[in-house]
């Protein structure tokens, strides 16, 4: 059995340090009042016990938790008091300097809760070392100073999360919707270095590459670009390539058709190779955060302005993903899934049919899903009907990242505007803690309701407070040079962070828990779903009302938990106990999704959740859990068609693993070991070995390919097949 220890280092439990600690508390008091060395034997038993049955590894702090409860349970007060004031005794000592053993566990690799924090970081490597590093002295000085104590208290407990807080010392903000439109046809600085508008198709693939990166480094969110942005470059490489053939030509007299047919082949050698720059440039570079730009790109016919464009449009659709369709090689030379960027195919009235004329298009995003579990689908009939401009007109654009969606925007000349726009920040709410601290009397859940939703208020306008007064001069990249903004040096962003240009994210997880903890219903049942559907229209209020007071545009966003989900979890289980279908599993259901156990076809579970997606219009997206589907490509097609008519964002999640012991190709298991703790284990040779296997999995939106905490471990295991 494991305890994770205050560095966040895993260590081996060992009893034997129960009983040291409470025997010198028990010799600190008078005989009369000690406890017999059997009580002091019996409490360490007992605690033993309590962890095992916690079926996770516990900290130091919750063990110690349990054994002054122990001590009380004897009867034993004075030296309950004694232990008590000894623990506040060390924690003033380690309050004195809150960082160097959490920073000296990172550099030896060895703190477990850490490593397990980003399932895209490796943190062996040195430059996700230094960001760890830089983000214990944010998140000491964001505790200490940036943050009212009650906001850290409430996030340390579990009541709310208030996310990335190893950035919130700078002046960053969280994701973008990069205007590469404008950065490419009216030229950008990238390092002091002017970039013109770029002569050929591969030449503004290379650029946009180092637009990614350069956003990637200057804000920690995920970020997205629009291939239609690319397509214009597409006939501009035609048409030089045309004169070059010409004049190569010219002397023998060739005709037309076989000038437009080398043509036509040069060009597309040339897409080729610039969607594959765009590929593996993204997948090997390495921001200054120590991991691949969380990119996002988007997939869009009827964003073409005409129908040239949409036919060069159609064009690098189909090489995008014939080439993710393929994969990466890892080291060993093996054809891979890769993290990023990620995909979103549009799926619209002219490729969701099969008699429509881009349909071969959606055949092969349909094949690609089944093998690499990308592209994600939004449906532009839904889209159209959920994001509803102020003039009444529908529109259909990208996410920022994996789920955070901008709302609908008009500028100052009546336009509707998307790209360069970007969100401040998240909050996010633990709807569980909610539902049990009411104890299953609603009247009391929306009193705790309604303290929660201002104590997020306050945490928001922490996170909006700390970026007002941002100069342009702070990332320039992206309020200089166009990625957002085109400001002046020396001017500041504040216009920008108000009048629903950008957005504020209130966050929500465990939905489904916390509706079971008040009713005894699920979700899936009618009760639960009026009750699931009245708490995130109450959300909406609350946002809707704090957006008229303050002109910010506050938004409801499904908050996609990674290592929060376990964390969540064990706060639950501190303040509740282990409570069935509620606190009984070491992680939470994200947003308002169905749970993961839940037995539910695809069709009914994207039909339910779309009720709620159009409830969280800061961001969400719905998954089915698929088997291998690569031989019933029909079935994933069925799947897309039901999004398209019945879901504005959804994605259906594979399984692409391999073992580089013995080459096994398929799903590698989650298994326990000696211990209790879930490790990953090739079912052909028994390798256990992380470093020698390859596994992707869907986790919150994006593609993970290193590993995860145990609750999210636990969650994956859980899994059960939709289709």
């Amino acid at each position: 059995m494991k305890v994770i220890k205050r560095s966040g280092a895993e260590a081996q439990f060992d009893s034997q340090k129960i009983v040291a600690a409470v025997t010198k508390a028990n010799e600190s008091v008078v005989p009369s009042e000690r406890m017999t060395e059997i009580q002091i034997k019996r409490i360490a038993e007992d605690v033993e016990m309590a962890c095992r049955n916690m079926t996770r590894a516990m900290s130091v702090e919750e063990i110690q938790d349990i054994v002054e409860d122990q001590i009380m349970n004897q009867r034993a007060f004075s030296v309950a008091r004694s232990y008590i004031t000894y623990r506040f005794t060390r924690s003033l000592v380690r309050k004195s300097n809150t960082t160097d053993d959490q920073i000296l566990s990172l550099i030896e690799c060895n703190n477990e809760e850490v490593k397990q924090e980003n399932s895209n970081k490796n943190p062996t490597v040195n430059s996700v070392q230094r960001d760890y590093m830089a983000g214990e002295v944010s998140k000491d000085i964001t505790r200490r100073i940036l943050l009212p104590q009650d906001i850290v208290e409430a996030h340390d407990t579990g009541l709310i999360h208030f996310h990335d807080a190893d950035y919130f010392a700078q002046h960053m903000h969280n994701c973008d919707l990069v205007n590469l439109e404008d950065m490419l046809q009216n030229g950008t600085v990238i390092s002091g270095t002017l970039i013109e508008k770029p002569h050929s198709f591969s030449t503004a693939c290379n650029i946009a590459t180092q637009i990614i990166a350069q956003v990637a480094s200057c804000q920690y969110g995920g970020q997205s670009i629009s291939l239609t942005h690319l397509a214009p470059f597409v006939d501009i490489s035609r048409k030089r390539i045309r004169a070059d053939v010409t004049e190569e030509l010219k002397e023998v007299g060739v005709d037309e058709a076989l000038i437009e047919k080398i043509t036509e082949k040069r060009l597309h050698d040339e897409i080729r190779k610039g969607v594959q720059m765009i590929q593996y440039q993204v997948v090997t570079l390495m921001t200054t955060n120590g991991q691949a730009p969380f990119v996002t790109v988007f997939m869009y016919l009827n964003e073409a302005k005409n129908e040239q464009e949409k036919k060069d449009l159609a064009l690098i659709i189909e090489e995008t993903l014939k080439q993710r369709y393929r994969g990466v090689k890892n080291e060993k030379g093996v054809w891979i899934t890769p993290a990023f960027p990620k995909l979103i195919y549009v799926l619209e009235d002219d490729n969701v049919e099969e008699d429509s004329k881009y349909y071969y298009l959606t055949k092969l995003a349909a094949k690609c899903t089944a093998k690499r579990m990308v592209p994600d689908y939004i449906s532009e009939k839904i889209m159209f009907q959920n994001k509803i401009d102020k003039n009444g007109e529908g529109h259909c654009y990208t996410c920022m990242g994996c789920r955070s969606f901008l709302t609908p925007y008009v500028d100052e000349n009546g336009d509707p505007k998307y790209y360069g726009r970007f969100n401040q920040g998240v909050v996010t709410v633990n709807l569980v803690d909610i539902g049990l601290s009411a104890n299953k009397d609603l009247d009391a859940f929306w009193d705790i309701f309604d303290e929660r939703m201002e104590l997020c208020h306050r945490a928001l306008q922490c996170r909006h407070e700390r970026l007002s007064g941002t100069l342009s001069d702070a990332a320039p990249i992206l309020w200089q040079h166009g990625a957002l903004l085109r400001l002046k040096s020396g001017e500041t962003i504040d216009k920008y962070l108000h009048g629903g240009y950008s957005t504020l994210s209130l966050g929500y997880a465990g939905l489904w828990e916390c509706v079971y903890s008040l009713i005894g219903k699920k979700l899936t049942e009618p009760e639960g779903e009026a009750l699931g559907l009245q708490i995130m229209k109450m959300l909406n209020v609350y946002t809707a009302k704090w957006k008229a007071a303050e002109n910010i545009d506050y938004s409801l966003y499904g908050t996609p938990l990674e290592s929060t989900t376990y964390k969540f979890a064990k706060c639950l289980q501190t303040r509740f106990g282990i409570i069935k279908g509620v606190t009984d599993k070491n992680y939470i259901t994200n947003s308002y999704h169905v749970h993961v156990t839940e037995d539910i076809d695809a069709f009914s579970k994207l039909a339910l959740e779309s009720k709620f997606q159009a409830l969280s219009p800061g961001g969400a997206i719905s998954y089915v859990e698929v088997p291998n589907m690569q031989n019933n490509i029909d079935a994933v097609l069925q799947v897309m068609k039901f999004i398209y008519d019945s879901i504005m964002y959804a994605e259906l999640n594979t399984k692409s693993d391999y073992c580089q012991v013995c080459g096994f190709d398929g799903e590698i298991d989650v298994v326990e070991d000696e211990d209790g703790k879930l490790i990953w284990k090739c079912p052909s040779c028994g390798n256990t070995d992380q470093d020698k296997m390859n596994v992707a999995r869907r986790t919150c939106g994006y593609i993970g390919t290193q590993f995860w905490n145990q609750g999210r471990t636990q969650e994956i295991k859980e899994r059960v097949l939709h289709l």
